[in-house]
């Protein structure tokens, strides 16, 4: 790939740390059950995999595919929606990456599995969705990542060629659907990792720590 025509950003835990959030909703969820509020880093694991994943670690005592848990995962919800922005903001040192991209008039966007009943308002929240040349959530598509059809939709509305697209992400379905697309994949570490150091095993064409090490490579391959 030689000139960069777009780059795309996961959205939770690589673009927007989101994760204070749904802790916060978690223990607001809890506190209604008499239950007492739980530690950061445990939410904070599984933010990536979804509100199933948070309200099974949140309620380990409900069974996972139980009635019960249904309705928690949606009260869950019903509450994020209405403190989905309180916290949540792009992590530290990556608005410099945008703002490089935006000075080089190459598109960046968001493709992520959340839903856009929480991208669009939350993307709204945070000042970007006038800045993202193509936001696509996995309700907009047939399948989600790790499929490679969300990352092909984002590179057609924002009018790039996917394979001159990198495709950034914290989870090793982000790196499938990013190789699956034809675009270059970058392995991010300051994410939401099941692991310490996992990101380093996904098989990405880069691997940046930290988004002050994302910014020098972006900045080295554009120059």
């Amino acid at each position: 790939m030689s000139r960069i025509a777009g780059v795309f950003f996961d959205l939770d835990g690589t673009l927007v740390d989101t994760a204070p959030d749904f802790h916060a909703g978690i223990n607001r969820l809890r506190s209604t059950h008499g239950l007492p509020a739980m530690p950061y880093e445990p939410i904070r694991a599984v933010v990536s995999e979804g509100a199933k994943a948070v309200v099974r670690t949140g309620f380990p005592h409900v069974a996972p595919d139980s009635e019960q848990s249904e309705q928690l995962r949606l009260a869950f919800l019903a509450d994020y929606i209405e403190h989905l922005a309180d916290t949540s903001v792009v992590f530290a040192g990556l608005e410099e990456s945008l703002q490089l991209l935006e000075r080089s008039h190459i598109a960046w966007g968001v493709v992520t599995n959340k839903s856009s009943t929480y991208t669009r308002p939350l993307m709204q929240a945070l000042g970007l969705s006038v800045r993202s040349a193509a936001t696509v959530s996995a309700d907009e598509v047939v399948h989600s990542k790790p499929h490679p059809e969300p990352l092909f939709k984002a590179a057609t509305m924002a009018g790039v060629d996917a394979s001159a697209c990198i495709y950034v992400g914290d989870h090793a379905r982000d790196i499938e659907a990013g190789r699956r697309a034809g675009m270059q994949t970058v392995a991010v570490g300051w994410g939401y990792l099941p692991e310490a150091h996992s990101h380093t095993t996904w098989n990405a064409d880069v691997v940046c720590d930290t988004p002050d090490d994302f910014l020098r490579w972006l900045q080295a391959r554009l120059a």
